[in-house]
């Protein structure tokens, strides 16, 4: 009822687009659901990151090493699921249909919210500091009241903030002033006329200026992580349209070619269960840094990663299409080719595995470290929507790639057939975007300034 007639929908019809289109409120149906799980989704990412960090205890002497650990065994966690999803979901899927592979999700999303309420008696939390969307709205609407207000008039008393050691803001620690962003202090320019109890839509706390700040400053930072996330996007989908031309197995097992992405996930795994063995002592002796690198190195190296990933990824596809087109299989994008393995795309996949593990990882320590006290989920939530911007940004990509090499004949680099289209291309455009991004990136954690660090008493007192 929900889904179109698919009797006759076997797999060369699927790749041809032949199957029985759905209908209008089938569709609406679908996208309903899909934004359903997708606002469920943007509730749990980035909040359950940063609940889990703020378990640890910030007066211990080991805090910067569980919370290193932390972000390292929550990613692992993820990819676990991961893997789990492109194998038991997929069979599941292959053999009882996609009621039951939905199902099968549905029932372990209501598993792991029971298990997860069954704990709260023992977490730890952090003290409500309210909403901080409204704080920044604040800052933003009293700083453009004030915006034609001179630091020196007559009318000036001085930078507000409320007296004694704590902040305004419950859970959250006084931020001293920066000179950054000079424009958002008129936010917290306390003149003669806001008088005793002035409304916080006119009269802001330098803390809460500093919030608004720190934000603005983390901006750069995860979006050049947009492009791994878009390079990640375009393997889901060209990667497998290669899978589908070459052998795919194993001795006498066939793998499935919606399997293939399972590979990054077992790569992470493995560089996850290494790390600390092997990664963190090698370059403890080059950076000197205890925990082997920064957060803005690990981020700069699983970027860099990852254009070696996608710059091999141009190599091989151009090697595969010569190869197609030199054996008969020009047309035959549908056959797999007997003497060249799929196995070759493992490369790729590892690669764009250990960059994942870097620089995703990094990313995430780095904005719970820097994101003000009262919006550690805000900060990651810029990872999150990061993530999403680059699966948009790469759909924009493709339909910019298609209207601009689409020849007299509909053909262009991304052409339904493989081997008539220029996939190496589009890796390799991908590579220099990659590379640009690099450079940017670089830029960017160079000028970038650290938020300032109070005593480990004063951070004692946001915390329960």
């Amino acid at each position: 009822m929900f889904v179109p007639d698919q009797s006759n929908c076997g797999e060369l019809s699927l790749l041809l687009g032949n199957c029985e289109a759905a209908k209008s409120w089938q569709m609406v149906y679908l996208y309903t659901v899909l934004y359903i799980t997708g606002f469920g989704a943007a509730g749990i990412r980035p909040c359950v990151s940063s609940f889990g960090a703020d378990q640890f205890d910030e007066k211990s002497k080991d805090y910067k090493t569980h919370l290193d650990r932390f972000f390292n065994f929550f990613y692992l966690s993820v990819t676990l699921g991961a893997i789990i999803a492109f194998t038991l979901v997929v069979y599941v899927q292959m053999e009882l249909g996609w009621g039951m592979a939905f199902g099968t999700l549905a029932m372990a999303m209501g598993i792991s919210n029971a298990l997860f309420f069954a704990g709260t008696p023992l977490y730890r939390h952090r003290l409500p500091g309210g909403s901080p969307l409204t704080r920044v709205a604040q800052v933003l609407v009293a700083s453009f009241r004030k915006r034609n207000a001179a630091f020196t008039s007559s009318e000036f008393i001085g930078l507000y903030e409320v007296p004694g050691l704590k902040s305004a803001i419950n859970g959250s620690r006084k931020i001293p002033h920066s000179d950054d962003f000079i424009w958002l202090d008129k936010a917290a320019l306390q003149l003669k006329e806001d008088g005793l109890e002035p409304s916080p839509w006119k009269l802001c706390t330098v803390t809460q200026v500093e919030e608004v700040k720190i934000l603005i400053r983390l901006i750069p930072i995860p979006a050049c992580t947009v492009m791994l996330s878009l390079v990640l996007t375009e393997y889901l989908t060209l990667s497998v349209q290669q899978a589908y031309t070459l052998n795919t197995h194993i001795q006498h097992l066939k793998l499935p070619v919606t399997c293939m992405p399972v590979f990054p996930g077992l790569s992470i795994f493995l560089i996850l269960s290494l790390y600390y063995s092997v990664f963190v002592p090698i370059t403890r002796r080059i950076t000197g840094n205890p925990h082997g690198a920064s957060q803005l190195q690990r981020v700069g190296i699983g970027l860099a990663v990852s254009i070696i990933s996608v710059a091999w990824a141009g190599l091989f596809e151009n090697y595969r299409r010569h190869y197609a087109i030199q054996h008969g299989f020009e047309f035959n994008f549908l056959t797999q080719m007997p003497d060249l393995t799929a196995y070759w795309l493992l490369i790729q996949y590892c690669l764009i595995g250990v960059a994942e593990v870097f620089c995703i990882v990094g990313l995430l320590e780095f904005l719970y470290e820097e994101a003000p006290d009262a919006m550690k989920s805000i900060g990651s939530a810029y990872a999150a929507l990061a993530g999403g911007l680059g699966c948009f940004a790469a759909t924009i990509l493709n339909n910019i790639v298609k209207a601009a090499t689409r020849d007299s004949d509909g053909k262009s680099w991304l052409s339904q057939n493989i081997n008539t289209g220029r996939f190496d291309c589009l890796y390799w455009l991908l590579t220099l975007l990659s590379f640009l991004n690099f450079c940017v990136f670089l830029w960017s954690a160079h000028r970038y300034k650290y938020r300032a660090v109070e005593s480990e008493e004063d951070k004692s007192r946001a915390l329960l």
